[in-house]
């Protein structure tokens, strides 16, 4: 019997390497592993072996299965369905893959960052997710102060007394740098604020703001006024026009809007507008006393920018929810 055992084992190896789809691999094993194949019989039939050639054909009868059984393991490794489909001609120019770009908002990011670094400002970082002592009270927003109220702004929770918020400004990061670090401080933070307004032409309940904080002694609303105008032409070019209009802020004492006049959308039209950037003024003293810096020895000035609307100005778009809304058309145009 062993010489039909080696046979039985070039015949089964050889058949499998002309095997070249899982419809010949499955009666393959039909043929050869299953409950009536070869490979069985050959077993049934070492029932009839001498006694005296048992171990010796049982032994090769064991050897042919590994030999069998470890091929056709590989062969379905190898084996693949071959395509049903239309034939693939790979002479075919293919389809052109557009290239990735930064969003216009973190191009934007990156120029405001470059001025304001050439203009000596540190970048600092502060949570989102914000405290009512950060957001509020430190800087001077009294708790009886109609802007703490539900109707505008983001908290976390039923209650609104003690609970967390959204931020709604980047002025809690100069708190923040205040309290890490004493004067002279000159830091600009960057991120997104939150305020729950209705979406038009130039508001949006999310958004990104610059901070701008300069402490040191003898600050004047003169050089406020000098950082802003040198920002807008280095950012925007000499024709920038900005404006500073008298205003009110819980934090700054004198505290000014800064606008510029900017393109923007009515029915369908453009049209150039004053648009509000942001604010700007003094460090109230009280903030100062909230961080523990002497309003006597310290002055500053702080401002505040919509980054949005920085961009509008600065690539021409006439409405801020084209930022938002993921439209390649759109964004391809930066």
């Amino acid at each position: 019997m062993l010489p039909d055992l080696d046979a039985m084992e070039r015949d089964a190896l050889a058949e499998l390497r002309t095997v070249v789809d899982p419809a010949a691999l499955e009666a393959y094993r039909v043929r050869w592993l299953g409950t009536n194949g070869r490979l069985r019989g050959a077993l049934d039939a070492l029932k009839s072996v001498p006694k005296e050639q048992k171990p010796a054909v049982g032994k090769r009868m064991n050897e042919v299965k590994s030999a069998i059984e470890g091929a056709f393991a590989a062969a379905k490794l190898t084996v693949v369905a071959l395509p049903t489909g239309p034939a693939v001609d790979v002479t075919e120019p293919g389809f052109a893959v557009g290239e990735g770009a930064r969003h216009v908002l973190t191009k934007t990011i990156d120029e405001i960052v470059d001025v304001l670094g050439r203009m000596g400002f540190a970048v600092a970082d502060g949570p989102e997710l914000e405290d009512e002592w950060h957001n509020f009270n430190a800087l001077n927003i009294p708790d009886t102060h109609p802007a703490r109220g539900p109707a505008d702004n983001f908290f976390l929770g039923g209650e609104v007394a003690g609970k967390l918020l959204l931020r709604t400004q980047t002025s809690t990061v100069q708190i923040r740098a205040m309290e890490a670090a004493k004067p002279p401080l000159k830091i600009c933070a960057i991120g997104r604020v939150y305020r729950p307004d209705a979406h038009d032409a130039t508001h949006y309940s999310m958004f990104h703001q610059v901070e701008g904080l300069f402490v040191d002694r003898h600050v004047s609303m003169v050089d406020l006024k000098s950082t802003l105008v040198q920002f807008a032409k280095a950012f925007f070019g000499e024709e920038a026009e900005i404006r500073l209009r008298p205003s009110f802020f819980p934090f700054t004492e004198p505290s000014a809007e800064l606008d510029m006049k900017m393109r923007v959308m009515r029915n369908g039209v453009p049209e150039w507008r004053w648009i509000e950037l942001g604010g700007c003024g003094m460090v109230d003293p009280n903030v100062f006393k909230a961080v523990g810096v002497d309003p006597e020895e310290w002055t500053g000035f702080a401002f505040g920018l919509g980054i949005e609307r920085v961009a509008m100005r600065k690539y021409g778009i006439g409405d801020i929810r084209l930022l938002f809304e993921n439209d390649a058309r759109f964004l391809r145009q930066f």
